[in-house]
């Protein structure tokens, strides 16, 4: 069995270990025999069945699906732009996200005609989508096009939703904890909802796997061998756009998940696309499965937002990165 076998098999059992260990935490202590015993259909009590299948396993599988999408989309980035600081909000994504929900709650508080999921995720395409087309309209769409115009969007989003939190301090919390990311009351319908955009992102984002690598070397060296740099573009763009998307719908803005995951990816796996991104989605569900564990228990019955812990795990990390002076691309 080769190193790289051994390494997925271990990042898989490493995911449902840590999925099984999380099934267990809350206000409910369930130990990992009793939730294995009534996730197969026979609980050693009845209300395990109930607590783990209509509460907790729909958050665990959502939380896996966020941090697998952050972490594929932030690998996608990664690679386009060549650049190591590089997450899956460097086109706009979050701050499309944020001006959507924080106008669901500013403009229909009460009737929440349009939900604050549903406007996050328009929020993120439309703003993504703006920032290609400044882009195609400027030095024939390049990637430092897209990556100038991502940061300046992004930019005027986020004073815009400033200006509005001032202008309307009544729902400064709610919109507040949205921000900083979250999975409190989450549920199946949130999971249906991010499910099929964030696996048709990915769809779109893996098979560009050896387009990556190309670009790896340049746009000029991968133009000479034959890819459709413009095609290329659009389709890494649009897929890992998706995905950062559908998981900022649900869990509001986490960060570091999409920046560090294929850091650590790599070091593990190489730097060939093709097993960086899939390597890179486990890694970024056990860190989020973890960061979620200590934003339910550490303060309970308290919740605290997920994004303190993932910055707080991935802030160091990084810093160590940065020490070490090296980019691993």
């Amino acid at each position: 069995m080769s190193k790289r076998v051994l390494i997925f098999t271990g990042l898989s059992v490493l995911v449902i270990l840590t999925g099984i260990l999380s099934l267990g935490m809350g206000a409910v202590s369930i130990s990992p025999m009793e939730t294995i015993s009534a996730l197969t259909g026979s609980p050693v009590k009845s209300v395990h069945t109930t607590i783990l299948w209509d509460f907790r396993v729909a958050r665990i599988l959502l939380v896996l699906l966020c941090g697998s999408s952050l972490a594929s989309a932030g690998a996608a980035f990664q690679g386009l732009f060549r650049n190591p600081l590089a997450d899956p909000y460097i086109v706009g994504a979050s701050g499309g996200a944020a001006l959507g929900a924080t106008l669901a709650v500013v403009l229909a508080p009460t009737s929440k005609v349009i939900s604050m999921s549903t406007a996050g995720f328009l929020g993120a395409l439309a703003a993504v989508l703006l920032v290609y087309a400044i882009a195609e309209t400027s030095n024939y769409g390049s990637t430092i096009s897209l990556l100038l115009a991502g940061a300046a969007l992004s930019t005027v989003l986020s004073a815009v939703v400033s200006l509005l939190l001032i202008l309307s301090d009544e729902v400064l919390h709610e919109v507040f904890t949205w921000l900083m990311g979250g999975f409190a009351g989450r549920s199946w319908s949130h999971l249906y909802m991010a499910a099929f955009p964030a696996l048709l992102g990915l769809l779109m984002t893996w098979p560009m796997a050896r387009s990556l690598d190309a670009l790896s070397a340049g746009e000029s060296s991968a133009e000479s061998l034959g890819l459709d740099l413009r095609k290329a573009r659009l389709l890494i763009v649009a897929g890992a756009s998706l995905s950062t998307a559908a998981a900022v719908s649900v869990s509001g803005i986490v960060g570091f998940i999409g920046l560090i995951s294929p850091h650590i990816a790599r070091r593990l796996v190489g730097s060939r696309h093709a097993l960086v991104i899939p390597a890179s989605m486990l890694v970024g569900g056990v860190i989020l499965l973890v960061a979620d564990d200590l934003s339910r228990t550490l303060l309970a019955p308290m919740e605290l937002p997920v994004g303190i812990f993932t910055a707080l795990i991935g802030g160091p990390f990084f810093l160590y990165l940065l020490r070490r002076g090296r980019s691993d691309l």
